[in-house]
């Protein structure tokens, strides 16, 4: 089933893509929530159209988010968490964390372009993955300490 995306859907794509998917996923899910609609002709010219016209703001939101990213480009981060004493974190670390260190540092970056590929579960050092724009994304390394 082809359908357009009204909204960015994670591991799905972004918004104004065309995206083939199962017909229950999209009939079920993606249309009823309003995140998606039917790929037919004529939303196809309505959203070609759209794109015509949002072709100057959509290039002004990828200016603004690659100066986001010249300003992360550089950032480490370093976070304290609990730990037992054979050096496993109790819980664990993840993009709530990351952005909470990120705004400490002054930069508001919204948890949810935040991945995290590899489960935190112990001190060390590690990358997590801020996608700013499909086209933008910034690797953000960061390190586990004890509290």
């Amino acid at each position: 089933m082809e359908i357009i995306l009204k909204e960015d859907v994670v591991n799905l794509g972004y918004k104004n893509d065309i995206v083939n998917v199962k017909s229950g996923y999209g009939r079920n899910y993606l249309i009823p929530t309003g995140k998606a609609v039917i790929a037919s002709p004529s939303a196809k010219k309505m959203l070609a159209e759209e794109l015509k016209q949002r072709a100057h703001k959509l290039e002004k939101i990828k200016k603004d988010a690659e100066a986001m990213a010249a300003k992360l480009e550089g950032v480490s981060l370093t976070i304290a968490t609990k730990v037992s004493s054979t050096g496993t974190i109790f819980g664990s670390v993840g993009n709530i964390q990351i952005a909470e260190a990120l705004a400490k540092l002054g930069h508001e970056v919204d948890r949810k372009i935040i991945v995290v590929k590899d489960t935190v579960k112990e001190i060390g050092n590690y990358k997590a993955i801020v996608k700013l724009h499909k086209e933008v994304s910034v690797e953000v390394p960061f390190e586990v300490v004890a509290e």
